[in-house]
């Protein structure tokens, strides 16, 4: 079977920071003449720039800056962190994370957020003992934490750096031009959404962290979107017809708080009638309305009933939404302190589904975000009169949206969760049969679908299911197992150019593989790795792509990495 163009070669400072609104751009340099006449507008230099802030941004400055490089970093929004934070999303891990699976700087962030509670918040003497503190308590993850925690900790590990001059952080900035000559960007051009003043950012390597993968359609660089078909990757679970504008759904995550005995219900919203009947048009079919406490079971897509209670107890034999994403937990600190639990709202009915963020006009962009804005506040109405109660009744009137947590007017995530972005042309793509239990077994045999791809080149590691929400064009869950994974470095190095690299989970994936290469500690190892990979490069006067194809080189830098914390094979 035809595979096209996928498979290449297979072988410490203030947490006060965290409320800055912007950091001051330093002095631009001078520019020669020629520069100025070609670029036209001030200038920065660094070693790298990475543009999105996000966890593989973050990630990818603090591997070049403890380098040695200087970083150049922009963020859409005035908040770094991306899933984390801006986007108002707990961390989805594996259940090896606390003792492996991760790179040694990411265990090392989890551990600073734990010690940020401890040092900064009245926790209860037993929640304070607890080795592996979660101050929320939610069933989603190991450690879940408020977006604003997130934040301050990730200034404190850059500050440093900030005070040194080595990064300089443009916040409020979106990248909205390019200069090309060949193979290689030249220069990125970045705006302030604010001022309205845009910056030339040049250096040797460009790292694309943003959410979507913007630098590549301004680059020229090639890439896929949306699904591929069967006869392009011989994927089992890929459809017969590929489509770029299938795309998964987005959610706009937001937070609640429960005060018993008061009454924060909103204003009925002005399209509640709509969201409250609406009824997903997926195949297979989606059990009833959206605004339920049923849903398709993600793997069997048989109907689920789902509980609900704000108090966080028990709802029977079934999830109490409640609990899933709970980022505090109020038995965790002392008496009095909190009077209800604050929980995450991102659950299968505030996936928006009616329209997509990528490759899309920005007017195009706008109006799905400020659909989902409403679909959000028709879910926090539903829940406050209408949501059925264990005791019979309707509703929560104690239900609050909690603004604060997410530093927004209207309580809504800064930048909505995209599961999916732009996904570049690499010169090796992960492909299901790699990572996929099933279809290891029918390509490889029972032997194989034990255990995932072993890559030679594998330059970090990371486990999630096959974890692919609802899209645009109607297909449901794809929720499959899969193994253990490695992440290989061909699937970071573009076909053609030379000096633009991914830095999120823009890398050589397909639709299906990206539901397993989407997550936060895979994020943060494929950016910490390619500010290494930045480092090296330069060090030994070769590109990424010489690194990926010599022997010579390669062993090298997977030997660099490793003696940085990073994990490139799991435990036998």
């Amino acid at each position: 079977m035809k595979r096209r163009n996928f498979i290449g070669m297979l072988g410490a400072g203030s947490s006060a920071l965290a409320a800055a609104p912007f950091i001051t751009i330093p002095a631009t340099s001078a520019a020669s003449p020629a520069a100025k006449k070609r670029i036209g507008h001030s200038e920065i230099t660094a070693d790298l720039v990475v543009a999105g802030a996000g966890m593989g941004g973050c990630a990818c400055a603090l591997g070049a800056l403890r380098n040695g490089l200087s970083v150049i970093m922009t963020e859409e929004t005035d908040w770094i962190g991306g899933q984390l934070t801006q986007q108002g999303v707990p961390f989805d891990e594996h259940r090896w994370i606390e003792t492996h699976g991760a790179t040694q700087l990411y265990r090392d962030f989890r551990t600073a957020l734990r010690n940020y509670y401890r040092k900064n918040y009245p926790l209860t003497t037993d929640a304070a003992a607890r080795e592996n503190l979660n101050p929320g308590d939610g069933a989603v993850s190991r450690l879940c934490v408020e977006p604003r925690v997130g934040l301050a900790v990730l200034y404190e590990m850059l500050a440093p750096y900030i005070s040194t001059g080595k990064l300089t952080i443009l916040l409020n900035s979106k990248v909205s031009k390019a200069e090309v000559s060949g193979n290689k960007v030249q220069a990125f051009a970045v705006r302030n959404l604010q001022s309205g003043n845009e910056y030339w950012l040049k250096a040797p390597y460009f790292a694309d962290a943003t959410e979507t993968g913007e630098l590549l359609p301004l680059s020229g660089t090639e890439y896929y979107l949306g699904t591929e078909s069967k006869a392009e990757t011989g994927e089992l679970h890929a459809p017969e017809k590929g489509s770029t504008e299938n795309q998964q759904a987005f959610t706009l995550c937001f937070a609640l708080d429960y005060c018993p005995g008061e009454n924060h219900v909103i204003d009925k919203p002005e399209k509640y009638d709509f969201w409250k009947n609406y009824i997903p048009q997926l195949t297979p079919s989606w059990p009833g309305r959206l605004l339920d406490l049923t849903y398709s079971t993600p793997s069997t897509l048989d109907p689920k009933k789902l509980g609900f209670h704000p108090e966080g107890g028990a709802t029977g034999s079934v999830l109490n939404l409640w609990n899933y994403r709970k980022i505090i937990n109020r038995h965790n600190f002392t008496p009095g302190l909190y009077s209800g639990d604050i929980t995450i709202i991102n659950w299968p009915q505030n996936d928006y589904m009616l329209g997509n963020l990528v490759d899309v006009s920005e007017k195009e962009f706008k109006q799905h975000v400020e659909g989902a804005r409403e679909l959000n506040r028709s879910l926090v109405y539903w829940l406050q009169t209408e949501v059925e109660r264990p005791d019979g009744g309707a509703g929560w009137a104690g239900i609050r949206l909690r603004k604060d947590m997410l530093g927004t007017e209207d309580g809504m995530a800064k930048y909505p969760y995209i599961r999916e972005g732009r996904r570049i042309k690499a010169m090796f793509t992960i492909l299901e049969e790699h990572v996929g239990v099933e279809n290891r077994k029918l390509v490889k045999g029972e032997a194989a679908s034990k255990k995932s791809e072993s890559f030679y080149d594998s330059i970090g590691v990371g486990s999630y299911y096959l974890d692919l929400h609802p899209t645009t064009q109607g297909d449901n869950y794809i929720d499959l197992p899969s193994l253990p994974f490695e992440i290989p470095l061909g699937s970071l190095i573009p076909q053609r150019m030379e000096n633009l690299l991914p830095a999120a989970k823009n890398i050589g994936s397909t639709h299906i593989t990206n539901g397993c290469y989407r997550l936060h500690p895979v994020e943060w190892n494929i950016g910490e790795v390619v500010g290494m990979l930045v480092q090296f490069s330069g060090k030994n006067n070769v590109t990424p792509r010489q690194v990926w194809e010599n022997r010579k080189y390669l062993n090298e830098f997977q030997d660099f990495i490793q003696k940085q914390g990073v994990e490139i094979k799991w435990p036998e």
